[in-house]
């Protein structure tokens, strides 16, 4: 019974059936009342009845004068069982009272809203007034019926049976049609939940497919999204499970394979075998490191020391310290920043981390002959700070994937080259942490290289 459906059925059910027997109740007493109406009707209409009387009256003198005594002596005329707080009224041709009891101005119009039944007066074929019979028909059921009222009566007794039968049949269907409606709206919210189980088991390929009103279709889509992104971060976290064990592998097994070596007396105990360990100790202090710098980017907890930064000072600082690996690897490397550019916002550390982490790739993809330019400029209310190469470039199926931790997209050179496969993560990560984006843009196409570029606010933003 705690179900939803239940519950909807049960509560569209109960409204139509009051709402039947509201219909039906309403209709028998309408019909009683208007049985008595017509009951009364015919009473007072008869030949040897007081509209007749009064038409002689009115005949015989050519006014209503006098004729008060008639219109109380007629009372008796109406039956005890339908006198009841029933009065009779004589108005003439305007509406207005000529005879009535005690309570009803005479000469004053008669509010339509007391009329229960209206019989008109003729006298030599005009009309003269009317009788009107005031106040509310008692519910007592009245006597024997003339013959001529009786097929109204019976009319009316069907008309009530019939009300009667189509309430009970307007319940039904209402329970029924109740019954179908709220399953429709539950089956939905049936599917949702089941789907929201298989999640919680960690099937996150579950989808609902969006159906029913406007607000379940969106809390349908909201559920895909939902589980879409699951599914997106937990195979983002398989893919950093195995990215770190094999990351570890590597190092780990040198440092095992060397100290087994030099256990078993194959290779000697002297200072470069220990200084090629320390070498891969390194690796690891390193992918340690960065491991704990993006969880502190990505969960918030990187601490910024944010001050306003000359960009041209800090890019020329990048360049002086890349300028002998440049050199070295015979790859020309220059800055390019415009006069009085605002200044930047950003902790300067961090921001020289992400820096240097691109044009530490930028060297490590262009080839002796090659260019790397590290270059500023303004951008709307930001400052843009952008890494261009003429290197190898990134082909078009790798550049949306360049920020993802451990993604390479030449694994085996990116290792060999003593990289994490990180650092563009990090990179992202700090800048997000500004407030600023970062991007990366590339042809593909070797010689033409990449451009990555990071946005950051100014000083006065």
């Amino acid at each position: 019974m705690n179900r939803l459906w239940v519950r909807l059925s049960l509560a569209f059910g109960a409204v139509t059936v009051v709402a039947a027997c509201a219909i039906a109740v309403i209709g028998v007493l309408l019909s009683r009342n208007a049985d008595r109406s017509a009951f009364l009707r015919h009473r007072l209409a008869a030949p040897d009845g007081l509209v007749s009387a009064l038409a002689d009256h009115h005949r015989a003198r050519g006014s209503w004068d006098g004729v008060a005594p008639l219109l109380a002596g007629a009372e008796a005329m109406i039956p005890p069982d339908l006198s009841g707080d029933l009065a009779l009224v004589l108005v003439d041709t305007d509406g207005r009272v000529v005879a009535a009891p005690p309570g009803v101005a005479a000469g004053e119009p008669l509010r339509r809203g007391v009329r229960t039944a209206t019989i008109g007066i003729d006298a030599d074929g005009r009309p003269v007034g009317a009788l009107v019979v005031a106040g509310r028909l008692p519910m007592r059921r009245p006597g024997p019926m003339p013959p001529g009222a009786e097929r109204a009566r019976d009319f009316v007794e069907r008309l009530s049976t019939g009300l009667l039968w189509l309430a009970l049949l307007g319940g039904v269907l209402g329970v029924g049609v109740g019954v179908a409606i709220s399953r429709g709206l539950s089956a939905p919210l049936d599917r949702l939940a089941a789907a929201a189980r298989a999640v919680g088991a960690r099937d996150f390929g579950q989808r609902v497919a969006p159906a029913g009103s406007a607000e379940l279709v969106a809390v349908a889509h909201a559920f895909n999204d939902m589980a879409a992104d699951l599914q997106r971060a937990e195979r983002l976290r398989g893919d950093l499970v195995a990215d770190v064990a094999h990351e570890l592998r590597t190092p780990l097994t040198v440092l095992q394979g060397n100290l087994q070596a030099m256990l078993d007396g194959v290779y000697p105990i002297d200072a470069a075998e220990v200084g090629r360990l320390h070498d891969q100790t390194r690796v690891l202090s390193r992918l340690v490191d960065d491991l704990h710098a993006l969880a502190q980017a990505e969960a918030g907890q990187l601490v910024l020391d944010r001050r306003p930064t000359d960009v041209a000072g800090f890019v020329e600082g990048v360049v002086a310290a890349f300028a002998p690996a440049a050199a070295a690897a015979g790859v020309d490397l220059a800055g390019d920043v415009p006069p009085r550019l605002p200044r930047m916002a950003v902790d300067p550390l961090r921001m020289a981390q992400v820096v240097q982490n691109l044009v530490a790739n930028a060297l490590r993809h262009t080839p002796a002959g090659g260019r790397v330019v590290v270059a500023g400029r303004a951008d709307g209310r930001d400052v843009a700070i952008e890494v261009r190469d003429t290197g190898e470039g990134i082909a078009a199926e790798d550049l949306g994937r360049v920020f993802e931790r451990f993604y390479r997209a030449d694994r085996a050179r990116a290792r060999a080259s003593g990289g994490t496969g990180l650092g563009l993560a990090i990179a992202r990560a700090i800048v997000q942490a500004h407030g600023g984006t970062i991007e990366a843009a590339s042809a593909g196409v070797p010689g033409e290289g990449t451009v990555f570029t990071v946005r950051v606010p100014t000083a006065g933003a």
